[in-house]
């Protein structure tokens, strides 16, 4: 992948993360995860009720390997709130029952 192709990349992954208050960035869409632990995202946001954006990384190579930098994480999926990077699933599960990702999507603008 050349330096451009991030770049564009990069751009990409940062407009979204910056136009829209909650992204999960996943396998395949909340109607069709193509792996277990972006089910297991979709299916903690649909519980809390939280109104959000997907990207399907697989849809775009640029994006899933792009992701990985801009986050300096290394798994999909990757939930970001307000412009910051939450973490992936298991965090998401963590934050989940300890009733701190509802307190946060209670301040998602």
């Amino acid at each position: 992948m050349t330096d451009d192709s991030l770049d564009g990349a990069h751009a990409r992954i940062d407009a979204v993360v910056k136009n829209n208050n909650v992204v999960l960035f996943m396998k395949g869409t909340p109607l069709f995860p193509q792996c277990g632990f972006s089910s297991r995202a979709v299916a903690i946001l649909e519980r809390l009720g939280a109104e959000f954006e997907s990207v399907d990384v697989l849809q775009d190579q640029g994006v899933r390997q792009g992701i990985k930098a801009y986050s300096d994480w290394p798994t999909i999926p990757q939930l970001y709130v307000n412009g910051e990077f939450v973490g992936g699933s298991d965090i998401m599960m963590e934050m989940y029952e300890s009733g701190e990702l509802a307190e946060l999507f209670a301040t998602a603008k």
